[in-house]
């Protein structure tokens, strides 16, 4: 029998890391690299890769070069693919957490629902789905932006009767053979899997609000000699991931520095869409309206050519309501259909639940976040301390690969921990008027960037604040700058004393100095 949940006994480890995706992996991989063995990686399905294990529709794929979507300290030399799909990229994530031997540090079908921080003891307690109890001195969230499925309120939508399901929880099971379908959705998820459901289904209704800018995919495969290539040589791999670095960072000059340069990269896209699709009616409905990368840039080469195929239909009107067997949109049509597969993306800017993270005072982290989420260096948030964001607030990215940003947040928080180490301090947490002053320059920033300034309503911007608390500003080399050193002076920092209360201090200049 189950002990009650109040009579469990409480797990204890010094840093508890959430989520085993790149983030939650990396760190646990530097963290053991560095000889710090006092961790727990805890992971709420059954096996690690965190969104390339839960993402698994058809077609899903990388839109970042496999070479450069990868660890920089593992590097794979037998990516078989320019851009690596699904499969491949999920074996490489369980080939480093089995090579590292992180099994044992791992505990699966743990969904940690809640945690909050004890003051006097200066731990943060946390709660799993189960009831199980665990403390730890720091907290790591690597559950990332893009895994809280959004689902758009439409009128009706409960009382329909066929099979209904989103991208990220595709149900194989369901056999889309001679179905009518309806695809809600055209995201960067949709793009992949409805030319690959279109050649089965007999009939498919493209729900498009806002047509994204699609260029050409310059994937190809990779043949064996070149694999092994970059097995005997790694210079030339490491050359290789180099020169694609540098080539997406410099579409930063587009993005954030002259964003009507973005104009240019429309005339060969609106080429591709008038080689693509012959019939001007629907040429129309796919080409945007807005600056290119306001929304996120997508590649592909066979989307527009399952737009044109027989048994597609691409509907811009508005849902006016779902009945229990068929669509209606605002036009008055009414479309019998089967099945309903969303292709509507995740919720970067309400990333966590309510009554998640607790901090200072019983605070839940929600309620410092009224105009969406921030943090400073997207990675720690006044009131929460020991508490270390991965792929936190304003570090996502419209132009390079997201593992950069991850192994630049890993050597920050790697810095915070020797820090603490060093000088016996217990915790530490950013100043208030240090992450308003960093996040103040990353709005200003922002400001006239493509993300902001482009035309549209992306999932970049808060819902309600409009604010852009999703994408870095800028250059990624100019955010490992900011994040090589860690830098003392930004925070106030505990000293436990065995004989009265933890003692809080800031950090001096001569203090950060010698950090």
């Amino acid at each position: 029998m189950n002990a009650p949940a109040a009579t469990l006994p409480v797990q204890h480890c010094k840093i508890a890391i959430v989520g085993t995706g790149f983030s939650g992996l990396g760190m646990a991989i530097r963290l053991k690299q560095r000889g710090e063995d006092d961790f727990l990686l805890f992971e709420k399905e059954g096996g690690v890769g965190g969104t390339w294990r839960v993402n698994h529709y058809p077609g899903c794929a990388c839109d970042v070069q496999s070479h450069l979507y990868s660890f920089s300290f593992e590097p794979n030399p037998e990516w078989t693919r320019m851009f690596a799909r699904q499969p491949e990229i999920k074996g490489y994530l369980e080939g480093c957490w089995e090579k590292y031997r992180l099994q044992e540090k791992t505990l699966l079908n743990t969904e940690i629902r809640r945690m909050h921080w004890d003051e006097e003891q200066e731990l943060w307690h946390l709660e799993d789905a189960a009831g199980n109890r665990y403390s730890a001195r720091f907290v790591v969230s690597g559950m990332g932006a893009l895994s809280t499925p959004s689902i758009p309120r439409l009128n009706g939508l409960g009382t329909f009767t066929g099979k209904m399901f989103h991208s990220q929880q595709w149900d194989h099971d369901y056999d889309l053979t001679g179905k009518r379908v309806a695809v809600i959705g055209t995201g960067a998820s949709a793009i992949q899997f409805v030319p690959q459901i279109q050649r089965q289904v007999a009939h498919l209704d493209l729900y498009q609000r806002t047509p994204p800018w699609i260029m050409p995919k310059p994937d190809r495969a990779i043949g064996e000699r070149e694999r092994e290539r970059f097995k005997r040589f790694p210079l030339v791999q490491k050359l290789w991931r180099g020169l694609i670095y540098g080539l997406l960072e410099s579409r930063v000059i587009g993005f954030a520095l002259l964003p009507r340069v973005m104009t240019l990269a429309q005339v060969v896209s609106k080429a591709y869409i008038r080689r693509q699709i012959k019939d001007p009616v629907l040429r129309a409905k796919v080409t945007p309206d807005y600056l290119m990368g306001c929304k996120r840039v997508l590649i592909s080469n066979d989307y527009y050519p399952a737009l044109t195929q027989p048994n597609v239909d691409v509907i811009t009107d508005g849902i006016r309501e779902i009945r229990a067997n068929s669509i209606v949109t605002t036009d008055g049509t009414e479309r019998e259909i089967d099945a309903i597969i969303f292709g509507t993306g995740f919720t970067p800017s309400d990333p966590l639940p309510r009554g998640a993270i607790f901090g200072r005072g019983g605070v839940d982290l929600l309620d410092t976040w009224p105009e969406g989420p921030e943090a400073y260096k997207g990675t720690l948030t006044a009131g929460f301390p020991n508490l270390f964001f991965l792929m936190g607030p304003n570090t996502g990215l419209g132009h390079n690969s997201m593992v950069y940003m991850i192994e630049s947040q890993i050597h920050y928080v790697l810095g915070a921990l020797d820090l603490l180490e060093q000088r016996n301090l217990r915790s530490l947490e950013v100043k208030r008027e240090e992450q308003d002053r960093f996040n103040g320059k990353i709005q200003g920033n922002l400001g006239n960037t493509v993300w902001n300034a482009g035309g549209c309503m992306s999932w970049y911007l808060h819902p309600v604040s409009g604010r852009n608390c999703t994408v870095w500003p800028g250059f990624t080399w100019r955010f490992r700058l900011l994040t090589r050193n860690f830098d003392a002076s930004a925070y106030h920092f505990s000293r436990a004393n065995p004989a009265h209360p933890a003692q809080t201090f800031a950090a001096t200049p001569a203090q950060e100095a010698t950090a």
